[in-house]
Parts: structure tokens; C-alpha cells; sequence
């Protein structure tokens, strides 16, 4: 009796410490502070002053699957019909996005959500399927880091594998391309380990008759309410860009940041307050000028609105979530969010760009 005992004490075990480690080598645990993949030939230019002014584009693609959608996440307590996107419409938009990025041609692309090897985008390279529609040397350099990436998670509206990553695409010669992980939502030990790793990923853009640009892509937690996680990520954007302060870098942060500017709640339909709080944490970053800025949506909110959200009770571009945050020795010449009709079926983010010059040309 002990004896069988003893044996299903150790199969209970032995079984227990096989799901323990399926758990950690199927799932991703970056560093805190970790190399990021970077793909740029050595004969790619780098950037001048005599170039003109450096067009940057932050654009959340929503893992090209379109604007005909009310996925699960989309709605509280994963209400949301859809689970994917189908095949035609994600080859579609990834069309439509790649005409987009040709017609605009911006300098630097901060791309968020584009998945690679994801059960529910038919475990595409969606990068890849962008480059082949863009002409070869429209970006030589490529930096990418994921931040969700499990072989199977278990939740039952997926069921198969995810991939998603941020992306720096570069006309420009760039290098030293580093992953600086955020803070998680809190949650139990085992769904953390298949949750999201939020990360900024930065980059070092190198020019011939000025200072090095630092340029870091970012999306914020989306499902983080009831917690600090949003103050703490933000606290991890502002010390980088404080650091390059005291640097005397030049640098640009944008991206999907999930965050209002003040006094935008008061404007949403009240369905939609859940997701933000009263006192937005975006707030300690506007010591730093940005596009879209204060005055922008103060004077001007609709023009500025880069979020059609996926809810069958918003019928339009409604809120400001994604934007590009700059060093005070950059100025812009032209900004603006692209919200054309058009653009408007792609994702439910819009595009924001912006023209940069540097206004002070001290090397350090």
C-alpha cells in the first residue's frame, strides 16, 4: 500500500514539474533590458541634415486584419463575436497598408501588432507579406522584437499559438537596436506567463553632420484597469527619454500608448470610460511636446482622433491613443493623422506623421 502510494505521490509530481516546464519553454521571458533583432546592410546612408526633415510614422496595423471586426477582446468580458480575421481580408489590407506606406513615404515606420507565426493570422510572417508589396529599397533596416509569443495558449477563443511583435522599419542606416521591457498587469503566476511582455524597442539613428537620434516604438497595456500597470510603463518611457535629455540625444517616442489626453474622458460616450482613468497617466509625459500635442486636441480634437474602436456603439474615429513624443531640441514642420475613408478600413488605429528637423545641430 505505502508503496503505491509512493508511486502516485512521484507520478503526481513528475507530472505536475512536466506541466511546469511545458508552461516555461512554451512561453517568452525576455530580459529587462535585452538586444532587439536588426536587419540593415552597411551600405545603407545614414541620415543628414540635408535630407530635409525625417518623416516618422507610428501606425497600430491591427495585425492587418481590417476594419470589419468585433473581436473577443474588443468588448468587456470577452463579449466580441470574432475570434480572427479571415485570409482574403487580412491579404487585403496588408494591400491597402503597403499602397499607404508608398504613398506617404515616411522615413521611419513604428509599426505595432504585426503578428508572426500566430494560429489566428494562419501563422504568417506578416512583415514579410508587407515587404513583398513594398519596392526593395524602400527600408533597408529592420529592427523587430516580439511581445506576445507562446506556442499554444490555452484560452478557449485561441487555441493555438500567438506572435506579435513591434517593428522599426528605417530608409536610414540604424543600429544598437535594444528591447527595454514594461511592467505587467498584476495576475496569478501561471496567466502571466502566457500574458503579454510589453517592451519598448529602441534604436540609435547615426548621422554624418549631427548628433545620434534615438528613436523608440512602444504599445502600452490595453486591459490593465484596476491597477498601476499604465503609471509604471509610463514611468519606464519617461526615464529613457529623460536619460536622452541628459544625453543631449535627440529622440522620438511613439506609438499605440492606450492613453488620453486630459480632458478627452469626459468626451467618450460613457460605455467606454471603463477602459481609462479619471486622471489619465498620460500626464507625465507631456512635459515632452508631442504629436498629437495639448493644443492640437484642445482646438481641434476630432482632426486629431487616431482610435476607431471595434464597438458596435462607436461609429467613427473618437478618441487620441497613438502618438509621437519628442526631445525639445526637435521641432516639426508638418504633422498630421491620416483618417481618410479609406484609410479608416485598415485598422482600428489611425496613422499619426510628422516632419523633424533638429533644431539644435551640437554634436555632443
Amino acid at each position: 500500500m505505502k508503496k503505491m502510494i509512493y508511486t502516485a505521490v512521484l507520478f503526481s509530481v513528475g507530472t505536475l514539474l512536466l506541466f511546469v516546464a511545458w508552461i516555461y519553454f512554451s512561453t517568452y521571458h525576455p530580459a529587462e533590458l535585452e538586444s532587439a533583432k536588426l536587419s540593415c546592410p552597411t551600405a545603407t546612408p545614414s541620415y543628414t541634415i540635408s535630407d530635409g526633415p525625417l518623416s516618422v510614422m507610428s501606425y497600430n496595423v491591427q495585425f492587418f486584419a481590417g476594419k470589419h471586426y468585433v473581436f473577443y477582446f474588443d468588448l468587456p468580458d470577452n463579449r466580441g463575436p470574432d475570434d480572427r480575421p479571415t485570409s482574403q481580408d487580412i491579404a487585403t489590407t496588408t494591400t491597402g497598408i503597403a499602397a499607404l506606406l508608398q504613398r506617404e513615404a515616411p522615413d521611419i515606420v513604428f509599426l505595432q501588432e504585426v503578428h508572426h507565426n500566430a494560429a489566428a493570422t494562419d501563422h504568417a510572417d506578416q512583415l514579410a507579406e508587407l515587404l513583398k508589396q513594398l519596392p526593395d529599397d524602400m527600408y533597408p533596416c529592420i529592427a523587430s522584437t516580439y511581445y506576445w509569443k507562446a506556442d499554444y495558449i490555452p484560452h478557449p477563443r485561441i487555441k493555438g499559438s500567438v506572435g506579435m511583435k513591434l517593428i522599426t522599419l528605417s530608409r536610414y542606416k540604424i543600429s544598437d537596436a535594444l528591447r527595454y521591457r514594461l511592467p505587467q498587469p498584476p495576475m496569478d503566476l501561471v496567466s502571466a506567463q502566457f500574458y503579454l511582455k510589453r517592451a519598448i524597442l529602441g534604436v540609435s539613428l547615426p548621422t554624418i553632420d549631427g548628433p545620434e537620434w534615438r528613436l523608440f516604438n512602444t504599445h502600452f497595456d490595453a486591459f490593465a484597469q484596476g491597477s498601476d500597470t499604465m503609471k509604471r510603463q509610463v514611468e519606464v518611457a519617461a526615464s529613457l527619454m529623460q536619460e536622452q535629455d541628459l544625453s543631449g540625444s535627440p529622440f522620438i517616442l511613439g506609438g499605440d500608448l492606450n492613453l488620453l489626453m486630459p480632458g478627452q474622458l469626459a468626451q467618450l460616450q460613457p460605455s467606454q470610460h471603463y477602459l481609462y482613468q479619471e486622471a489619465t497617466e498620460l500626464q507625465q509625459l507631456l512635459r515632452w511636446p508631442s504629436v498629437p500635442g495639448q493644443d492640437n486636441i484642445r482646438d481641434a480634437a476630432a482632426d486629431w482622433f487616431t482610435h476607431y474602436p471595434n464597438d458596435p456603439e462607436v461609429t467613427g474615429p473618437d478618441r487620441t491613443l497613438d502618438y509621437l513624443f519628442y526631445s525639445q531640441r526637435l521641432s516639426v514642420e508638418y504633422a498630421s493623422v491620416i483618417q481618410s475613408l479609406e484609410v479608416q478600413q485598415l485598422s482600428d488605429h489611425l496613422p499619426v506623421k510628422a516632419d523633424f528637423v533638429i533644431t539644435n545641430n551640437k554634436k555632443e
